[in-house]
């Protein structure tokens, strides 16, 4: 379960001090689909950041479980992010000179998982988003939609507790983006994850069981 309580963040650009996040204060409990929506430049990614562990706020504290992840140090907060957290881009972010099932070993390099089991898990979780039969081919060898399904499978294979989506159907068509969401969803569904997805479509935000809007910092909820 993530707590927050009156997260503010800023920045200072040039002599001028941005607020990013203006005193959020947001519980989401395990295992609920969440979409959060706003222009861009309203705080989406710096909300974003926050609940991966990737930043911290200027001032109040963010509880992910029994971690603060607010005053955590940068191994620890590494070690949440690599055991409990999981991404999924717009862009993708596949390395071009891999397979999909290297591709997606990659997330379990870093956790100590020996070699045998790397493979088995990732043609598992390549199966499990409909590319089971497409192990071996590079990125440039998948059409987008199977590009955004390996990315999805290697932000599974590690076993995550929480997923967060930052405009994950963003590079894609209408058609696709109903395709990839249908999928995020059933995922979602099977795994019990805590399902996080950070848009500007209003298409998709519908779609996830409870609706935050986020507009120059400030966060509501949606209806």
């Amino acid at each position: 379960m993530y707590e927050l309580s009156n997260v503010t963040k800023t920045y200072e650009q040039g002599k001028r001090t941005v607020t990013a996040l203006s005193d959020v204060t947001l519980s989401i409990p395990d295992g609920q689909m969440v979409a959060i929506q706003g222009p861009t430049g309203g705080g989406k990614s710096t909300l974003l950041q926050m609940l991966g562990a990737l930043d911290r706020p200027t001032e109040g504290t963010i509880e992910l479980g029994e971690a603060n992840l607010s005053k955590l140090g940068d191994g620890k907060l590494g070690r949440i992010r690599a055991r409990e957290i999981s991404f999924v881009f717009q862009s993708f972010n596949l390395i071009p000179t891999l397979s999909a099932q290297d591709n997606v070993e990659t997330a379990l390099a870093l956790l100590g998982v020996r070699s045998t089991l790397r493979k088995e898990r990732a043609a598992a979780a390549l199966a499990s988003v409909g590319l089971g039969d497409r192990l071996g081919h590079l990125p440039t060898e998948l059409s987008g939609r199977q590009r955004q399904r390996v990315a999805i499978a290697r932000a599974l294979v590690k076993e995550p507790t929480v997923l967060l989506a930052d405009e994950p159907t963003g590079n894609l068509d209408e058609e696709t983006r109903d395709e990839i969401m249908d999928l995020l969803e059933g995922l979602w569904q099977a795994q019990g994850l805590t399902l996080i997805v950070v848009t500007h479509d209003t298409a998709v935000a519908r779609r996830a069981r409870r609706r935050l809007l986020i507009k120059k910092g400030v966060l509501t909820e949606g209806a």
